[in-house]
């Protein structure tokens, strides 16, 4: 079924911004993108999805394969006692010293899911065969691998889920433009404008959209 995604602002990247615009989905690819009365107009049949906010491509996440293999993602069960931020440094060494293959691989599988609720759809490689477990869990999560180096300079120190961390904008930290007929891969964040997407502030996703599926809704 053809969805329209609808929001107060969308983001394209690399043409202008669309007020009160819309991303025509088909299958896994953008069939129409612009005003949403246009949109609407042009595909009367389609199923509606309004969202607050934002629409904006998925974006890329630079440090998928430390996020995954150097970090420990807390199962929900286990978080009274370690928190629920991804462990890093010595504490993750703690974790990772009784961490079995079932326990790892559920790391893995929680990390890739909470990259989905930052409107992550687009990790750096490669997941080569050095890790033959985690290059399927990446799979099989359907986030598509770019091997290419990052726009920005990827930062040491811990590595944070949320893509806009980096320091780097829309434009950079963007899978790529919003394109009639390309993959349909899109992040909708409840914030009022591109500036709020920046900074310190609170940037809730409310939506991933992976290939045309949504695969996180907030609300």
């Amino acid at each position: 079924m053809l969805t329209i995604h609808a929001a107060p602002l969308v983001l394209p990247v690399g043409v202008a911004a669309v007020a009160d615009g819309a991303v025509a989905v088909d299958g896994d690819r953008i069939a129409a993108l612009g005003p949403y009365a246009e949109v609407a107009a042009a595909h009367p049949a389609a199923r509606v999805r309004r969202w607050p906010g934002l629409l904006t491509p998925g974006l890329r996440q630079d440090r998928a394969r430390e996020l995954l293999t150097r970090c420990y993602h807390p199962d929900p069960r286990e978080a009274d006692e370690l928190g629920e931020l991804p462990l890093w440094g010595e504490e993750f060494e703690r974790q990772a010293a009784a961490m079995d293959t079932t326990r790892r691989a559920g790391s893995v599988r929680r990390g890739l899911q909470r990259m989905l609720r930052h409107g992550t759809t687009h990790l750096v490689g490669p997941f080569g065969a050095d890790d033959p477990a985690l290059r399927t869990a990446v799979a099989r999560s359907g986030l598509a691998v770019r091997i290419a180096p990052s726009p920005v300079p990827v930062r040491e120190g811990v590595p944070d889920l949320d893509p806009f961390a980096a320091g780097g904008d829309l434009a950079r930290t963007a899978h790529g433009p919003l394109t009639v007929g390309g993959r349909a891969d899109l992040a909708v964040f409840d914030v009022p404008d591109e500036a709020a997407l920046y900074g310190g502030g609170p940037r809730p996703c409310v939506a991933t959209v992976l290939a045309g599926r949504l695969v996180h809704r907030a609300r």
